[in-house]
């Protein structure tokens, strides 16, 4: 079925630009299918519209393990634009739910072609570990689904423990590099947070990956590495992993170099590496392990001797 709409330059202009970076993609899909092992993730990587080589680890899991439902749930889109789901949409014509906790941008998702081109549901929440469930009932998802991708910068940790009515084959969560590789860390659990709001620097959210690896474990996952850039962690069903784990050389996660922190004025500094944590050192965090809360500062050690390395202190 055919929909006519009168369109402006401009929109014509954006279409026929996503339509290229979609040819792109799809060429990038038939090479790092050929691919039979990596060392790590970040070998397949490769952005059509995720923003830090997600679209290419997806496809290649996917393409490397088959039979998985044809569905995905991701939260924390924005506008959808860029997204860790939108090229899996397109290329592959699955159905999708997307969740934001602006209403603005959901009602830019659904004007979007791709909600009617697509079997794509948007719905507008504000996300909690209560709710959540409700959510994905609602918009009639549940059982197993093929990708669940979480990143709200904030509670994610929390979220992603509290989603027992679906069981995705294979798990992206955002992970915060400036807690360090060493300690399961996480923030309070607050329903109304708000990461702009929590710490001037914009760095204080979410959870360290040994967190979400312990997390991952007791829900029945296993933990196949990162992407490159150091924000999102990759895992797959347990009962899975055996299909895909031996073709992984080193499942770890890389520390991240991202240079978002910000003034109290809310200027870009562009501080890097250890003086990230040390900007949030005392912001209250829980260690998962042995639900201890105190300062990030308490502790102890954060960073393993490989990721101090990667940010230039020597050790």
């Amino acid at each position: 079925m055919r929909i006519f709409r009168r369109k402006t330059v401009a929109t014509k202009f954006g279409i026929e630009a996503e339509n290229k970076q979609f040819l792109l993609g799809q060429i990038a899909v038939r090479q790092v299918a050929q691919v039979d092992s990596v060392t790590s993730l970040a070998d397949v990587e490769f952005s059509v519209f995720s923003q830090w080589g997600e679209d290419g680890i997806l496809e290649w899991l996917i393409s490397k393990l088959g039979c998985i439902p044809p569905t995905f749930i991701e939260f924390g889109v924005e506008d959808y634009r860029e997204s860790n789901t939108r090229f899996l949409l397109k290329n592959r014509n699955w159905r999708g739910l997307v969740l934001d906790g602006s209403e603005e941008m959901v009602a830019t998702i659904t004007n979007d072609s791709i909600s009617w081109r697509h079997d794509l549901t948007a719905v507008a929440a504000f996300i909690t570990r209560s709710n959540i469930e409700d959510l994905i009932a609602s918009a009639g998802f549940g059982g197993e689904i093929g990708v669940l991708s979480i990143d709200i910068d904030g509670n994610d940790y929390w979220v992603w423990d509290a989603i027992k009515n679906v069981t995705p084959h294979i798990v992206v969560v955002e992970y915060n590099s400036n807690f360090g590789d060493m300690v399961p860390l996480t923030i309070p659990y607050r329903d109304d947070f708000v990461r702009t709001l929590a710490h001037f620097s914009n760095l204080y959210y979410g959870a360290s990956y040994k967190a979400l690896e312990m997390l991952g474990k007791s829900k029945g996952y296993v933990l196949l590495g990162s992407n490159r850039t150091g924000s999102n962690l990759f895992f797959v069903r347990e009962d899975r992993a055996g299909e895909i784990i031996d073709t992984i050389g080193e499942t770890k996660a890389f520390p991240c170099h991202v240079r978002e922190a910000r003034d109290k004025q809310g200027n870009l500094t562009l501080l890097g590496g250890l003086g990230r944590t040390e900007l949030i050192a005392s912001c209250e965090v829980v260690n998962v392990l042995t639900g201890h809360t105190g300062a990030l500062s308490g502790f102890g050690p954060l960073f393993s001797d490989g990721w101090k390395r990667a940010f230039g202190v020597g050790v």
